[in-house]
């Protein structure tokens, strides 16, 4: 295989071809060597969610840093990575370790490396680590025994979804949200927050709670067409008033009103500013990846907020939220942080306080939401990615780079702006971007118009020009 290397969020690999146990080892000494070098008496948090083999290759990680005089606490049970996040930051730990692929498809899985803030790692410490890692390894992890390194003290196992579930508990007014007399429902998509709800919330509808590593063969990503089950239930039951879907490792959010209506990240960046904002008056800096709805701009306007734009991924939010005063932070792809909690992406906290909003406004959620129109005016999103090798992405890119789009069907570029991606604007509403993903071998599509219609059609045209 190549080199391996960290993308937007981690490293990811098909399990059994290059997601293995000896690649595992390699990651695994390269960041043990990172921090014994970095740190003294260092200290990890490591856990994994419900695909195939979390367990073992969480187990494999705990045997090398052990055995590298790391202090190691491990998940009882699979776990979210904002549950790995808050571990690291109660524990004071310098690092911590979620063995998931968030949401990939099955036979993916990954390896996430959290920092000391409780955050995604910082893009200077990842590079380090990418490059400590080398082929020439020898160590048999068979001759490392589990037992012994339990008596040793350096694997000790810790309760992470209890130590969660009481900063949740202590945060979001439960009684509240269970007493409105509203009706939620919660869809775990077979990942690893499907035991949480019960025990936060045990009266609320609950779908795919249960432990299926295959996800039915439904990647365990938020997004519409993956929710099929949840919007026909709410469809046919006509009484509940909002839903949350969540992604497998817990990270991304999605939304349903009580028509069965989507909302996506985009839309939910926008009712939490207008919440937290407008009716708690709290203030701080609002940061949205370069993808992200260009509403925000709008809304945060009107609330007088700075917006800064973010690279894809969450490494740099992540960082301005340690150094900034921040009210919020997200990104469309379906993560969202809030700035009273850890420096990291939590779907359950942000759907949690738009429940909690539900409660204490007693309006209707497609109400809250016509609110946030009322201010930015309408629009609509869109997403498509095209499968492409390493040679034709970097071609496309090229293409992007030396400025031989200038329209993409009926819609002529008036201009363009280069960040993290090149996002083409046609009007003050209409826009489209392309990036190359820094987790799979795909183009990103990115669109937003006023209708959903046009939206789609963007993405249609993108598409046709690209593959010219």
């Amino acid at each position: 295989m190549d080199k391996i290397k960290f993308g937007t969020d981690g490293w990811r690999a098909i399990i059994a071809k290059d997601f293995t146990i000896d690649n595992i080892v390699k990651i695994s000494l390269a960041t043990a060597l990172w921090l014994t070098r970095k740190f003294k008496n260092p200290i990890a948090v490591i856990g994994y969610d419900c695909r195939f083999g979390g367990e073992m290759f969480m187990e494999a990680t705990a045997k090398i840093l052990a055995s590298k005089g790391i202090r190691v606490f491990v998940s009882e049970r699979f776990v979210t990575t904002p549950m790995v996040s808050l571990g690291v930051s109660k524990l004071k730990a310098q690092c911590g370790i979620a063995i998931t692929a968030s949401h990939n498809a099955a036979e993916y899985n990954g390896y996430k490396l959290r920092g000391e803030h409780g955050g995604p790692m910082f893009e200077k410490d990842l590079k380090d680590i990418e490059n400590l890692i080398s082929n020439e390894v020898e160590i048999d992890l068979e001759l490392l025994n589990w037992n012994y390194l339990l008596e040793q003290g350096l694997i000790n196992y810790i309760d992470l979804e209890s130590i969660y579930l009481k900063e949740i508990s202590e945060t979001f007014n439960l009684e509240s949200i269970s007493g409105s007399g509203l009706n939620f429902a919660f869809d775990a998509m077979y990942g690893s927050t499907q035991h949480f709800m019960s025990k936060l919330l045990p009266d609320i509808t609950r779908l795919h709670c249960e432990v299926n590593p295959s996800f039915r063969g439904i990647r365990p990503e938020p997004i519409r067409k993956n929710l099929h089950e949840l919007i026909e239930m709410v469809w046919h039951k006509k009484n509940i008033d909002c839903s949350l879907a969540v992604d497998g490792d817990g990270d991304r959010i999605a939304m349903l009103d009580k028509e069965a209506v989507f909302y996506d990240a985009n839309h939910l960046i926008l009712m939490l500013i207008h919440y937290l904002a407008g009716y708690r008056q709290l203030t701080g800096k609002v940061l949205v990846s370069f993808s992200t709805t260009s509403k925000v701009e709008k809304i945060c306007n009107h609330y007088g907020l700075e917006l800064v734009r973010t690279r894809v991924g969450f490494k740099d939010a992540s960082k301005m939220m340690t150094e900034n005063q921040v009210l919020l932070a997200g990104e469309e792809s379906g993560g969202i942080a809030l700035g009273n909690s850890i420096p990291e992406r939590d779907a359950l906290r942000a759907g949690l306080t738009i429940w909690q909003w539900l409660a204490e406004s007693k309006k209707p959620f497609n109400d809250l939401f016509h609110e946030v129109t009322n201010i930015t005016g309408p629009f609509a999103y869109e997403r498509g990615n095209i499968e492409l090798n390493r040679n034709a992405r970097n071609k496309i890119i090229e293409k992007c780079s030396s400025g031989e789009f200038n329209n993409f069907g009926r819609f002529t570029v008036a201009r363009y702006e280069v960040f993290d991606g090149f996002k083409f604007f046609f009007s003050d509403n209409e826009w489209l971007m392309i990036r190359s993903s820094g987790t799979e071998p795909v183009i990103r599509l990115y669109a937003e118009a006023e209708t959903e219609e046009v939206a789609q059609e963007i993405i249609f045209s993108a598409i046709k020009a690209i593959m010219e």
